[in-house]
């Protein structure tokens, strides 16, 4: 195999190679300097020499110093050349890198591969990476040849068709996080809906009512108190989809109705709303253990005891109340446990050692048991509070009174599916039966000739 380049992708290129037991040829331009970078399986000569001894010859250069390499357009003749080149935007030319090479060589073959893998994952083993390698050619014999080297170096090959492919494989590794853009903007949405919420009642309204100057509470009460209502409402949001697509198969009476495009996008984004759930409920695990550890908290305490000195009390133990944050603190580890188990069944190499039925449990029922378990506690959280007037800021209501809605919505939304008449209609469905089709039936009459008519599947 030979290898184009000098760079620290080509060197881990070769390095790659080499542990998968190829002969690799390295051409620079500088070999004597470049030699020492290089493992010593790997022989490094000039360009020329290293073009004449391979047949397969990875071009890791630049795509603006393409043009560097047509001194040797003759040698390269009928070889098969895998452009790994990137650009620094997406459809920064009008054609593709690998395009623009077949145009500068058009006696040689090329293919489009592994410029989704970095330099790290060819060093460190496809283990550590993303498996995939995508190939696209007009020359389906090169693309085998490319595929199976991939297969020797531990890549999965996938065949992304003919070179007109080539643009939208090297636009891939450019894009930011695009499966995360919606989750995330949602995310940010309800933090900033909750946060404005939660200001108004604890900063802006014992200032208006009290003149009590509570800003202090802006940086650790005030988010500790968005964060877990952002979380909830999160969770609680990877599963109303599913709800909500089991609704609409109940309605038509069938499987093989197409979901409305908002609703198939929610369902392909549930793995991205589920780790940013956690995400902010860990960070509300370390605010709240943060809260003791404030100055504020800590003249409070002093306040307090000061107040029950001068009352002359004994003792402030309030029975009802060690109850409720005993249970609340146990409630919410738990669902915090749970909450890190799917998200760690959620990673590929987790998920990719489970078999369907497992990681099924795990995301569904278990999932749905972390939902109510969260809703178990904010409910403890609120306790009877809920109906005291004192709680209800300018008339608002307390926050998680509001979170509470779509949660309990889901829950409820559940059970009933769980009913054996509509549980066995929907499993049904999804089996394929479908509501007013019609099937053939042939019956004998009377005089032994037979007659043929048509029933709904329904009767």
């Amino acid at each position: 195999i030979g290898v184009l380049g000098s760079g620290d992708f080509a060197r881990s290129l070769a390095i790659r190679l080499v542990c998968s037991g190829f002969k690799v040829v390295v051409g620079s331009r500088n070999p004597r300097r470049k030699a020492g970078l290089f493992p010593s399986a790997a022989e490094v000569t000039l360009q020329a020499e290293a073009v004449k001894k391979t047949d397969v010859i990875f071009v890791a250069v630049f795509r603006e110093h393409y043009s560097t390499l047509c001194d040797l357009a003759d040698v390269l003749v009928g070889k098969i050349l895998v452009d790994v080149s990137n650009n620094t935007e997406i459809n920064h030319h009008k054609e593709s890198n690998a395009e623009y090479l077949a145009s500068l060589f058009p006696a040689c073959t090329v293919v489009k591969g592994f410029n989704v893998v970095s330099a790290w994952t060819l060093q460190s083993g496809a283990r550590d990476g993303n498996k995939q390698v995508l190939i696209c050619s007009n020359n389906q014999e090169a693309k085998r040849t490319v595929a199976e080297i991939a297969q020797v170096m531990g890549f999965t090959p996938v065949d992304m068709g003919c070179m007109s492919s080539a643009s939208e494989i090297e636009n891939i590794p450019l894009r930011l996080l695009p499966a995360w853009k919606i989750p995330i903007f949602l995310a940010l949405g309800l933090f900033l809906c909750f946060f404005t919420y939660n200001l108004i009642r604890q900063v802006i309204h014992p200032y208006i009512r009290e003149q009590k100057n509570k800003l202090y509470k802006i940086p650790i009460e005030v988010v500790n108190t968005t964060l877990p209502c952002v979380a909830y409402v999160m969770l609680s949001l990877v599963y109303l989809p599913g709800v909500l697509a089991a609704c609409s198969q109940l309605y038509y009476g069938t499987k093989y109705r197409r979901f409305p495009d908002w609703l198939d996008q929610w369902l392909q984004h549930r793995k991205q709303i589920g780790l940013l759930s956690f995400f902010c409920a860990a960070l509300h695990a370390v605010y709240s253990f943060c809260l003791p550890m404030r100055r504020s908290h800590r003249y409070q305490l002093i306040e307090t005891a000061v107040k029950q000195a001068v009352e002359k009390k004994m003792s402030i133990w309030v029975e009802e109340e060690v109850w409720r944050m005993e249970i609340y603190l146990s409630v919410g580890i738990i669902a915090l446990g749970l909450l890190s188990l799917l998200a760690i069944t959620s990673l590929p190499s987790i998920a990719n050692s489970l078999n369907w039925r497992e990681f099924s449990f795990i995301q569904s029922t278990l999932g749905f048991i972390a939902l109510v378990i969260s809703t178990l506690h904010t409910l403890t959280y609120g306790w009877s509070r809920a109906f005291d007037e004192n709680q209800y800021k300018f008339y608002l209501p307390p926050t998680y009174t509001l979170t509470l809605l779509v949660p309990c919505t889901v829950i409820l939304a559940k059970v009933i599916f769980n009913l054996p008449c509509i549980q066995q209609r929907l499993q049904r469905i999804r089996r394929g039966w479908e509501k007013g089709r019609y099937v053939k039936f042939v019956l004998p009459s009377a005089t032994g000739e037979y007659s043929s008519g048509e029933t709904s599947s329904n009767v």
